[in-house]
């Protein structure tokens, strides 16, 4: 089987899109509308890595990216967001990677594939 990812974005075209790209790569791909949902299904279910939007109705991708940290310290996070503005911001630490949103996945399935060692 291989490596389980978890897909967090409220909307829901570009939760597909990333969907396919990650599954193009031999991902298999869980997706989440919103920072609630993710939590559960991440307390539930071992990923190997979660791709978080940042800007969301309820928790933002940065609170929940500290709560997922609080539960398994190892885990793998990609921060996505259209606003590049966030990548001084001190709670985008969280995560191991910030990739800024685009119709171009390359640098998204570059730093999955990093992450991964794939």
């Amino acid at each position: 089987m291989g490596k389980k990812v978890l897909v967090v974005d409220d909307e829901p075209n570009m939760r597909l899109l990333i969907k396919e790209e990650l599954e193009e790569m031999g991902l298999e791909v869980d997706e989440a509308a919103n920072g609630e949902e993710a939590l559960e299904k991440f307390q539930k279910s071992n990923y190997d890595l979660v791709t978080l939007d940042i800007e969301m109705p309820g928790t933002n991708g940065l609170e929940v990216a500290g709560k997922m940290r609080e539960m398994k310290k190892d885990a793998k996070i990609i921060l996505l967001t259209a606003y590049s503005h966030y990548k001084s911001d001190l709670a985008s630490w969280a995560a191991d990677a910030y990739v800024v949103k685009s119709m171009d996945f390359t640098e998204l399935k570059e730093e999955v594939g990093r992450l991964l060692n794939l």
